[in-house]
Formats: C-alpha cells, sequence, structure tokens
C-alpha cells in the first residue's frame, strides 16, 4: 500500500513535467512546419501554379469570400468604421480636456495608420480566412487524405501550406487598404461632422502627420500578420488529430494562438519600425 502510494504522488509530481515536455515538442513541430512552407515557396510556385492560383481565386471569390458580400472585405470594412468611429470619440474628448482638440488629425493619422488598420485587417483574416484553412487542412488530415499525398510523392507542406501563405500575401494588400481608408473616414466624420470640429485645422494636421514612411511599414506589418496567421493556422490543421470534434478544437486555438502572436508581434514591431521612442513627421516632435 506504501509503495502505491508512493508511485501515485510520484506519477502526481512528474505531471506537469510532462506537460511542458509535451508543450516544447508540439512548439517544435509547429515552428519545423512553419520553416519548411516559407523554405518551400519558391518551389510551391514552380510546381503547383495552378493549385496557387486555385487559393487566392478561392480566397479572394470563392467560399473564404474575402471580396464578396459579407466577406472578409465587409467584415474588414465594418471592424474599421466601429474602431475608429470610437477612437475619434476618444481622442476629440481627450484633447478637449487640454485645449488641444486641433491636434485629432494628427492622432488620427498616426494610431489609424500604424496600429489600428493592421490590427484590424490581422484579426478578420484570422477569423473569417485563417479558420477555414484549418478545417480544410485539417479535414484531409483525419480522413487520411495528406498520407495519401505523401504517396503519391506530391510534398503535402508546400502543396497544402505554402500556396495558402501565398495566397493569403496577394490578398491581405486590397483589404488593408480598403480596411485603412474606412479607418481614416470614420475618424474623420466622428470628429468634424459629429463634433463640429474645424474641418481645415483637421486636415491640415492630418496630411502634416502622415508620412509614406507611416504607410509603408503599416502595409509591411499587415503582410508579416497574414503570413503569420496562415503559417499558425495551417499548421493546427496540418497537425489535427481526433475526428471531426479535433478540427473544431484545432481551428479554435489556431485562432487564439494566432491573435496572441498577433499582439505580440505588434508591440514588437512598432518599437522595431517606428523606435521606442516615436516621431511624428511634420511636428517637430
Amino acid at each position: 500500500m506504501v509503495g502505491y502510494d508512493t508511485r501515485s504522488r510520484l506519477r502526481r509530481a512528474a505531471a506537469p513535467a510532462g506537460h511542458v515536455y509535451t508543450g516544447l515538442g508540439t512548439l517544435g513541430h509547429h515552428v519545423t512546419f512553419y520553416m519548411r512552407a516559407l523554405a518551400s515557396i519558391p518551389f510551391a510556385l514552380t510546381r503547383y501554379r495552378k493549385h496557387v492560383l486555385a487559393q487566392i481565386s478561392e480566397v479572394s471569390f470563392g467560399t473564404n469570400s474575402l471580396l464578396s458580400g459579407g466577406g472578409t472585405i465587409g467584415i474588414v470594412f465594418a471592424m474599421s468604421l466601429a474602431a475608429a468611429m470610437m477612437l475619434g470619440v476618444e481622442t476629440q474628448r481627450g484633447l478637449d480636456l487640454v485645449g488641444m482638440d486641433t491636434l485629432s488629425g494628427t492622432l488620427s493619422a498616426v494610431a489609424n495608420t500604424r496600429e489600428l488598420a493592421p490590427v484590424v485587417v490581422a484579426i478578420a483574416l484570422a477569423a473569417k480566412v485563417g479558420t477555414g484553412f484549418t478545417a480544410q487542412i485539417g479535414a484531409m488530415r483525419i480522413s487520411d487524405e495528406i498520407d495519401a499525398l505523401d504517396s503519391m510523392a506530391v510534398r503535402s507542406v508546400p502543396f497544402l501550406a505554402s500556396t495558402r501563405v501565398i495566397a493569403a500575401l496577394v490578398c491581405v494588400i486590397p483589404i488593408y487598404m480598403i480596411g485603412l481608408l474606412a479607418s481614416y473616414l470614420s475618424t474623420r466624420l466622428v470628429v468634424v461632422v459629429f463634433n463640429g470640429a474645424s474641418a481645415g485645422n483637421y486636415d491640415y494636421f492630418f496630411h502634416l502627420a502622415l508620412a509614406p514612411s507611416d504607410l509603408l511599414y503599416s502595409g509591411i506589418k499587415a503582410v508579416v500578420f497574414s503570413v503569420v496567421v496562415a503559417l499558425v493556422h495551417c499548421a493546427y490543421g496540418y497537425y489535427a488529430s481526433g475526428g471531426p470534434a479535433g478540427v473544431g478544437q484545432a481551428a479554435g486555438r489556431a485562432l487564439r494562438t494566432a491573435i496572441l502572436a498577433i499582439g505580440v508581434l505588434d508591440v514588437l514591431m512598432t518599437f522595431a519600425l517606428w523606435g521606442l521612442v516615436p516621431t511624428i513627421p511634420g511636428m517637430g516632435v
């Protein structure tokens, strides 16, 4: 009896270490998958061109519907409008308290461009398109279709993951531009039309603070986020197990992981691109 109790205590004590070991193993599998998928992009472009075009078409106009009504374009537009509207409301209120409401255009140009637009696009891409990637690849995994591809000498990672990464890269630019435009319009609508601020002052400080480099860096953030979203969701689908329920769990885990990665990368890239002490073009600060 004493020996049994001792073994039970040892098993309970070793359980956390086992979870850590399993977590590190899963992380290793995913990092290896990301590297293989990225390294296989040139191979996918040369060997699976038709499949790449099919993925772009599907992501743009098909079941994942980036450009059709109610797809990611509509989601990004609506999310950008709502988020930028709240930004305009709080910006105007805060600056009114210190008598600097004429600078609302500056905050709109900086906040919408550097933070709001790329993050909204990335979250919408993860929720609308990324979960579709996980479900498609996960369904192929549990039905042994991926094993069938490997047995036919079709490289499954380039065929399934690299092609989808390319499609996400191609399709993220138009929805990012639409989301950014919606953010600009929504903030200006709230500040100028609803709150009665001077349109001339708003436009002057907006254009003064908006630099071409900010637009470039913001686009880079959106592209990086799209790659991360595609890789994370494809990896979770590729390693899915446990039948249809396992695919659903994989989609949920992939979405949580992608959103967390977007948040961490957003902070790191903001510091890397604009510095720890950012400057505002045209303002001398």
